[in-house]
Protein backbone atom coordinates (compact mmCIF):
# COMPACT_ATOMS: atom_id res chain seq x y z
CA UNK A 1 0.00 0.00 0.00
CA UNK A 2 1.08 3.46 -0.71
CA UNK A 3 1.50 5.88 2.17
CA UNK A 4 -1.02 8.55 0.55
CA UNK A 5 -3.24 6.33 0.95
CA UNK A 6 -2.49 4.97 4.47
CA UNK A 7 -2.27 8.95 5.69
CA UNK A 8 -6.42 9.11 4.72
CA UNK A 9 -7.28 6.12 6.66
CA UNK A 10 -8.49 6.84 10.12
CA UNK A 11 -6.54 5.83 13.31
CA UNK A 12 -8.61 2.89 13.85
CA UNK A 13 -8.69 1.54 9.85
CA UNK A 14 -4.95 1.91 10.33
CA UNK A 15 -5.01 -0.25 13.44
CA UNK A 16 -7.69 -3.03 12.10
CA UNK A 17 -5.25 -2.81 8.58
CA UNK A 18 -2.15 -3.77 10.73
CA UNK A 19 -3.87 -6.57 12.57
CA UNK A 20 -4.69 -7.74 9.26
CA UNK A 21 -1.28 -7.60 7.91
CA UNK A 22 0.12 -9.19 11.17
CA UNK A 23 -2.04 -12.35 10.47
CA UNK A 24 -1.05 -12.50 6.95
CA UNK A 25 2.50 -12.31 7.85
CA UNK A 26 2.72 -15.02 10.07
CA UNK A 27 0.61 -17.20 7.99
CA UNK A 28 3.42 -16.41 5.02
CA UNK A 29 6.14 -17.25 8.13
CA UNK A 30 4.65 -20.65 8.56
CA UNK A 31 4.97 -21.69 5.10
CA UNK A 32 8.24 -20.39 4.70
CA UNK A 33 9.30 -22.30 7.78
CA UNK A 34 7.52 -25.32 6.68
CA UNK A 35 9.47 -25.49 3.64
CA UNK A 36 6.60 -24.55 1.20
CA UNK A 37 7.21 -22.43 -1.45
CA UNK A 38 4.98 -19.20 -0.84
CA UNK A 39 2.90 -18.14 -4.37
CA UNK A 40 4.39 -14.88 -4.35
CA UNK A 41 7.94 -14.12 -2.35
CA UNK A 42 7.90 -10.80 -2.30
CA UNK A 43 4.75 -10.25 -0.53
CA UNK A 44 6.72 -10.93 2.40
CA UNK A 45 8.99 -8.14 1.84
CA UNK A 46 6.03 -5.94 0.57
CA UNK A 47 3.60 -6.95 3.71
CA UNK A 48 6.73 -6.17 6.35
CA UNK A 49 7.29 -2.67 4.82
CA UNK A 50 3.14 -1.67 5.15
CA UNK A 51 3.57 -2.56 8.65
CA UNK A 52 6.48 -0.85 9.11
CA UNK A 53 4.66 2.71 7.41
CA UNK A 54 1.41 2.10 9.50
CA UNK A 55 3.60 2.12 12.37
CA UNK A 56 5.48 5.12 12.05
CA UNK A 57 2.23 6.76 10.96
CA UNK A 58 0.20 5.62 13.85
CA UNK A 59 3.35 6.83 16.13
CA UNK A 60 3.07 10.49 14.19
CA UNK A 61 -0.39 10.33 15.22
CA UNK A 62 0.29 9.77 18.47
CA UNK A 63 3.30 12.20 19.01
CA UNK A 64 1.35 14.81 17.34
CA UNK A 65 -1.47 14.50 20.33
CA UNK A 66 0.80 15.04 22.58
CA UNK A 67 1.57 18.57 21.48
Amino acid sequence: MKFKDLKAMQKNELNEKLLELKRELIKENAQVAIGTIPKNPGKLKTTKKTIAKIKSLLSKVEEAKKV
